[in-house]
């Protein structure tokens, strides 16, 4: 059995090294945008019933790039926070140009 990373500084490297892909990348970074539009629209408008927007697109288009793009298991099963505090990472560090969209 793999054994359990322990601390967030090796958990991003790994996450990083599972999310090499430009089309991961830019799906991760398009459902971020997605969870931040909803919550703003939600927040403005009272509109709550758009919320179950962000488990479908918010989630599902970074869960389903790495079945089409990476071949590899999300590591949102096994590190949930860790995978959504690293998504959010990821996105403004591609924001900043401290991360690429590595192609």
């Amino acid at each position: 059995m793999k054994e359990r990373i322990q601390t967030y500084s090796e958990f991003y490297t790994y996450y990083l090294a599972e999310h090499r892909k430009v089309g991961t990348r830019i799906l991760h970074f398009v459902g971020i945008l997605v969870i931040l539009f909803v919550l703003a629209y939600v927040i403005s408008t009272g509109k709550e019933r758009f919320l179950w927007y962000i488990p479908i697109v918010g989630y599902g288009l970074p869960l389903l790039s790495h079945f089409i793009f990476e071949r590899n298991r999300p590591t949102f099963y096994s590190y949930p926070m860790w995978t959504l505090i690293s998504d959010f990472r990821m996105s403004y560090e591609l924001i900043t140009g401290k991360e690429k969209f590595k192609l």
